[in-house]
């Protein structure tokens, strides 16, 4: 096949922009050698349920599935009964960036609470945790945080802990959408089970796609007690691959060695090199700690059309021109600062006119 774009070409829109790790295609190459038995009877899914509890503690059990969103369902659908319901930030991607998903294949209700910075804390879960023996209300059963959150901040393990401890206190799981937990544990340089299996969370969609993998994540169990069904739901949802050693081998290149740490503290770089060089540029205002691979500024009017001439990223609040901007594991130093340059020439430009 001819190929129809240009490699060279790197955007600031999202991580999931970017292509496969090579690394990760090279797994693939090599897990597709020969037969395997099918829905996860296979040698790869096996070794990601070693290498999961080598990061995640002997209780771990993961199941691989197509992407986020049917991670997230399934996780918060194995924690809940029929009318359950999930408390969230407003900003959580299961609020904002899933079309329903929760509420239509799930069937359970998202109690959402306003957070400035993304960030959940015991005292915003008591605004939606209440009602509990009320017929007329969905009743509280997960707390749900995403880490790293979608405003790009980091919760630190003592957060979560304190969540967790809230959350079970109230007769609640703490569920993590991890869709960027790679990016947290560089943040915080912690290992995985730092600020999930050891401060009390219960669940976690894990991520890989957003960090150099083809497609494919997984839900995994911390605590058995509080998850139920996982091996019926999957495929209720659609969500089980017959193939699923494919999923499985990228899961197993990213994660038992240190190529997903590597390609995280990249990234992560790469947002806090992009925020260092715009910062100080005039009319840009930072609006955001830049505590992962995400970086939001307010651009004057008209700036960031003329941006997109060259560069595609995303608005995140249109009313006040706040935009993010995302970096990946294969986002270069000359890459942001020919962006950082291209930011500078637009607000010249604007001056100038």
């Amino acid at each position: 096949m001819t190929r129809l774009h240009d490699p060279s070409r790197r955007d600031f829109a999202s991580d999931n922009y970017a292509g496969a790790h090579p690394q990760v295609l090279t797994a693939l190459v090599e897990a597709n050698e020969g037969h395997q038995s099918a829905y996860g009877a296979d040698v790869y899914t096996a070794r990601l349920q070693e290498v999961l509890r080598a990061h995640f503690g002997e209780q771990a059990v993961g199941y691989p599935v197509f992407n986020g969103t049917g991670a997230n369902v399934l996780a918060l659908q194995s924690a809940l009964p029929r009318w359950g319901a999930v408390i969230c930030s407003e900003q959580a991607h299961i609020n904002t960036d899933e079309n329903g998903a929760p509420e239509r294949i799930g069937g359970l209700k998202l109690l959402t609470v306003p957070t400035p910075d993304g960030k959940l804390t015991p005292e915003l879960v008591d605004r939606q945790a209440w009602g509990f023996g009320d017929e007329h209300r969905a009743q509280p059963g997960v707390v749900s945080i995403t880490q790293t959150t979608e405003v790009g901040t980091v919760y630190t393990p003592a957060e979560i802990g304190a969540l967790a401890e809230h959350a079970h206190g109230l007769g609640l799981a703490l569920h993590v959408d991890g869709a960027r937990l790679s990016n947290a544990a560089a943040t915080l340089q912690v290992p995985l089970r730092a600020f999930t299996t050891d401060v009390g969370v219960d669940l976690v969609s894990f991520g890989g796609t957003k960090n150099g993998l083809l497609f494919g994540e997984a839900v995994v169990v911390l605590d058995p007690a509080r998850s139920s069904g996982l091996e019926y739901l999957r495929k209720v949802d659609m969500q089980l691959a017959s193939k699923l050693r494919f999923i499985s081998a990228q899961l197993v290149a990213l994660y038992e060695g240190d190529l997903w740490l590597r390609s995280a503290q990249h990234a992560n770089a790469m947002a806090a090199r992009l925020r260092a060089g715009v910062e100080a540029l005039p009319g840009v205002q930072v609006t955001q700690p830049t505590q992962s691979n995400a970086v939001f500024v307010v651009l004057p009017a008209g700036v960031a059309d003329t941006l997109r001439a060259h560069r595609r990223f995303y608005d995140w609040d249109v009313a006040t021109g706040e935009v993010r901007w995302m970096c990946a594991f294969d986002t270069t130093e000359e890459d942001v600062d020919a962006f950082v340059a291209e930011v500078a020439s637009a607000l010249a430009a604007r001056s100038d006119g």
